[in-house]
């Protein structure tokens, strides 16, 4: 396995790729709105790790107090993400990205560190399953199959802020954004396009304040889908799944 991991910075920022979508020259409109993002963001504590490879090999996290997630607690980290692809997977990276990830929490005094999870896996979260293995465990649900989980050093736990259970009252298709994935600029519009075209009423609301993200009617990753007044997924999805959604 190769160890070279480096981690980006205010001075390495513009010159790394971020892993989920590698460009060398091509400018891609969800890169930069992410770089944009993360310049923020690194000022703040955020950490994003990666191989030092043309590959998807990463992690990315955050001081829960400044993680863009409607969760509350004292002293924690929060994982965003934690990717490994390709001819990567099954060779000891996301073991060595977990294990630094904890280490930094250690070090820095830190209660504990925690992530999104669910009762059942689901598309764009963290595998979960690998985290129970380094201790993670549930500490709070939604009640619509979204867990919280924890990995606590002191016996504290983050839980979800109230106003994630709120929900919201509009029946049209509603969805939270930010720019922290560089694949949801395009999701966007996708769903902009599609909607323009059918006639179906829509609000894309972008999430780009922290006060926002941790006043979230929903669970957040960096995407939260409500439709007929029900909360649907955390999931980036494309004109297909759109389609039977707006037909049931």
């Amino acid at each position: 396995m190769d160890n070279d991991f480096i981690n980006l910075t205010p001075e390495n920022l513009s010159e790394e790729h971020i892993c989920c979508i590698i460009r060398s020259k091509k400018p891609h409109p969800g890169i930069e709105a992410k770089k944009q993002w993360l310049s923020e963001r690194l000022k703040e504590g955020h950490v994003f790790r990666k191989l030092n490879a043309k590959g998807t090999v990463f992690i990315e996290y955050a001081p829960l107090e400044t993680a863009w997630v409607p969760i509350i607690g004292d002293n924690y980290y929060y994982i965003y993400c934690l990717w490994v692809l390709g001819e990567y997977k099954g060779k000891g990276y996301g073991k060595a990205l977990m294990e630094y990830c904890i280490a930094d929490a250690k070090e820095k005094g830190k209660s504990g560190i925690c992530m999104l999870g669910a009762v059942k896996q689901k598309s764009f979260l963290s595998d979960q399953s690998f985290a129970k293995k380094f201790g993670f465990k549930p500490v709070d649900s939604t009640g619509s199959g979204y867990e919280l989980l924890a990995l606590s050093f002191d016996g504290t736990a983050p839980k979800f802020a109230e106003n994630v259970k709120k929900g919201i009252e509009s029946n049209e298709l509603t969805v939270y954004y930010d720019l922290q994935c560089p694949f949801v600029s395009r999701n966007i519009e996708t769903i902009r396009q599609y909607c323009e075209e059918n006639d179906a009423p829509v609000s894309l609301i972008k999430v780009d304040t922290l006060k926002k993200a941790k006043e979230l009617p929903c669970v957040f990753n960096n995407w939260g889908v409500f439709y007929k007044g029900s909360f649907v997924t955390v999931n980036l999805f494309d004109r297909t799944y759109l389609e039977k959604l707006l037909a049931k």
